[in-house]
C-alpha cells in the first residue's frame, strides 16, 4: 500500500471513526461507509488494482449481490426492498477497502487502538447508566422500561453494539500483549459480559457468555486452571447481579420461564413467518416485504403479525427469501466463513478468531435476532466479515501486495 500521508491519513480518519458513526445513527453510518466507499474506488481507479475481483471471495459476494437484485424484482413490493438490495454494493465496496488498508499492520493497528478507546468509553458509559439510571450525556431513564440506551439515546441496542465489538477487541489486546497482561485482558473481558447483562437484551447476553467461552476455550496461552476459575468468576457475577436486580430479575428469570410458553410473543412471530412461508416457499415475499404481506388487511390469516420482520433470521430467511433465496443465501455464507472453522480455530490469530465467533453467532437457531439485511445489523455483520479476511494475511484479498 504505498500513499502520500494526506491519503493515509483521511482514509485512516473515516475507518477511525467507523464505530463512532454508527452511535450517531443509521444516516451518519450510512454517510461514513459511502465516503469510504466512493473514495476508495477513486483510489482503485488511480491505482488500477482490479486483480482482487479475480478472489473466489469477491466472487461469492458478488453472488449474493446479485441474488440481491434478482430478489428485487420477484418482490411482491419491490419498492419495498429495491434500496436495500441494490445498496449491498456498499459492503462489498467496505469489505474490499478494509482488506486492502488492514493489510498495512501499521494502519491496521492504529485504527484498532482507536475503535478499542471508543468501545472502553461506551463500555464505561454502560456501567455509569446502570447504577446511576443516566449515561454521561443524560440519556436513559423510563425509556423502554430502565433497559440502558447509552449513546444511542432511544434505541436499546448498545449490548449488541458492544457484542460486535468487544471479541475482536480483547483478541487485538491478546495479540499485542500476548502473555504479558493476560489478567487485565481476562478481567476486562468479564467486565464486557457484565455490560452486555446490564443492558437487559437477553439474545445478545446469551451469545456474549457464549462468545466469550468459545474464545478463552481456544486461547492458547491460558492454562485450564485459569480458564476454569475465569469462567467460574463470571457465571458467580452474573448468578449474583441477576438475583439482587429486579429489572434483570424479570428479564432474565421471570421472561425466559415464559421462553417456552405457546403465548411467547417470540414463538408467536416464528409462527407468523412460517406461515408466511408457507404461502411463498421457492422465492419468499422478497427483501423487506415481510410486512407488506402481514400488514395488508386482505391477506386474511390469524396467525400473521403485523411487524417489520420475524425476529429471527432462518424465519427472516424463509419468509422473506424462500427455499431457494436461503439455499443461496446460507451457501454463500458458508464458503464465506463456516468452511473456514477448523482452520481459524487451529491458528493463534485472536482477532480472526474473535471475528469469526461472532459471525457464527449471529447465526445461533432460535434466539431472537434483529432484521439480518438492516443497516445497524448488516454493518455490524460486514465488519467482522470484513476483519475476518483482513487480518489475515493469507485471507486477505489483497495478499499478492505481500
Amino acid at each position: 500500500m504505498d500513499l502520500n500521508k494526506y491519503t493515509y491519513n483521511f482514509f485512516l480518519i473515516l475507518f477511525s471513526l467507523i464505530p463512532i458513526s454508527i452511535i450517531a445513527g443509521a444516516a451518519v453510518s450510512m454517510i461514513n461507509i459511502l465516503i469510504i466507499d466512493f473514495s476508495f474506488v477513486i483510489l482503485l481507479f488511480y491505482k488500477r488494482d482490479y486483480f482482487f475481483l479475480k478472489e473466489k471471495t469477491i466472487i461469492y459476494l458478488f453472488i449474493l449481490y446479485a441474488y440481491l437484485i434478482f430478489n428485487s424484482f420477484i418482490s411482491i413490493d419491490y419498492s419495498e426492498g429495491i434500496l436495500r438490495n441494490f445498496g449491498f454494493l456498499r459492503i462489498i465496496i467496505l469489505f474490499v477497502a478494509i482488506n486492502y488498508f488492514f493489510l498495512n499492520e501499521t494502519f491496521f493497528k492504529k485504527v484498532f487502538k482507536s475503535w478499542t478507546l471508543i468501545i472502553l468509553v461506551v463500555l464505561i458509559d454502560v456501567l455509569i447508566e446502570s447504577f446511576t439510571g443516566k449515561n454521561i450525556l443524560g440519556f436513559g431513564g423510563e425509556i423502554y422500561h430502565n433497559r440502558i440506551v447509552s449513546f444511542f439515546k432511544d434505541e436499546p441496542v448498545v449490548g449488541g453494539y458492544l457484542n460486535a465489538f468487544y471479541l475482536i477487541i480483547i483478541g487485538f489486546l491478546l495479540n499485542e500483549f500476548k502473555e504479558n497482561k493476560n489478567f487485565l485482558v481476562i478481567l476486562l473481558s468479564i467486565i464486557f459480559i457484565i455490560s452486555i447483562l446490564l443492558t437487559g437484551e437477553r439474545s445478545n447476553t446469551i451469545k456474549a457468555i457464549f462468545g466469550i467461552s468459545i474464545f478463552f476455550i481456544l486461547y492458547k496461552n491460558l492454562n485450564i486452571k485459569k480458564k476454569v476459575i475465569a469462567f467460574i468468576t463470571m457465571i458467580l457475577l452474573i448468578f449474583l447481579l441477576v438475583l439482587n436486580s429486579n429489572f434483570l430479575k424479570v428479564r432474565f428469570v421471570f421472561q425466559i420461564n415464559h421462553l417456552f410458553n405457546q403465548n411467547n410473543i417470540y414463538f408467536k412471530l416464528y409462527d407468523s413467518g412460517f406461515e408466511v412461508f408457507k404461502k411463498y416457499k421457492l422465492l419468499g415475499v422478497g427483501n423487506k416485504n415481510y410486512r407488506v404481506e402481514t400488514c395488508n388487511d386482505a391477506n386474511i390469516n390469524e396467525k400473521y403479525i403485523c411487524t417489520t420482520h420475524p425476529h429471527q433470521i432462518y424465519f427472516e430467511f424463509l419468509s422473506e427469501h424462500g427455499l431457494i433465496g436461503t439455499l443461496i443465501i446460507l451457501s454463500v455464507f458458508y464458503k464465506l466463513i463456516f468452511s473456514k472453522i477448523l482452520e481459524t480455530f487451529r491458528e493463534n490469530n485472536y482477532v480472526k478468531i474473535g471475528a469469526l465467533i461472532y459471525l457464527i453467532l449471529v447465526f445461533t437457531p432460535i434466539i431472537p435476532t434483529g432484521a439480518f439485511f438492516s443497516d445497524h445489523v448488516l454493518t455490524l455483520f460486514a465488519i467482522n466479515l470484513a476483519i475476518f479476511y483482513a487480518s489475515d494475511k493469507q485471507l486477505n484479498v489483497f495478499k499478492k501486495f505481500e
